[in-house]
């Protein structure tokens, strides 16, 4: 058996509205939108985020994405009017920084990610 895409569902209760906060989170417009409930990012080779209209799970979702350069991103995130937290340094380094979507989801900013510690 092999594994050939990883998709990440985050939950949201209206697409126009999430569809828009998220072309600013990514910077670009979706990538696709297969269903009238689903728009969908591809972020890196393999691996889409996708928001989709789930009413009962909306403000549940978690997502974490590993970045480049949090100081970098932070700041373009802002120039696009999304407020990131303050930067945390926790365990051997990483740095942590979240933001949440208009349903409340969380999504985390990792800087200094590494596969192993």
């Amino acid at each position: 058996m092999s594994i050939e895409h990883l998709l990440a569902v985050v939950p949201v209760t209206d697409l126009a509205t999430a569809n828009s906060w998220y072309e600013k989170l990514f910077g670009r417009r979706a990538d696709n939108n297969p269903m009238p409930s689903l728009v969908e990012w591809q972020v890196v080779d393999h691996a889409w985020v996708q928001v989709f209209v789930d009413v009962n799970r909306a403000g549940s979702g978690l997502l974490n994405l590993a970045v480049d350069d949090i100081d970098t991103h932070i700041a373009e995130l802002a120039a696009r009017g999304i407020d990131a937290s303050e930067i945390q340094t926790v365990t051997k380094g990483v740095q942590l920084s979240t933001i949440s979507d208009p349903d409340g989801n969380a999504i985390t900013l990792i800087g200094r990610f590494r596969v192993e510690y």
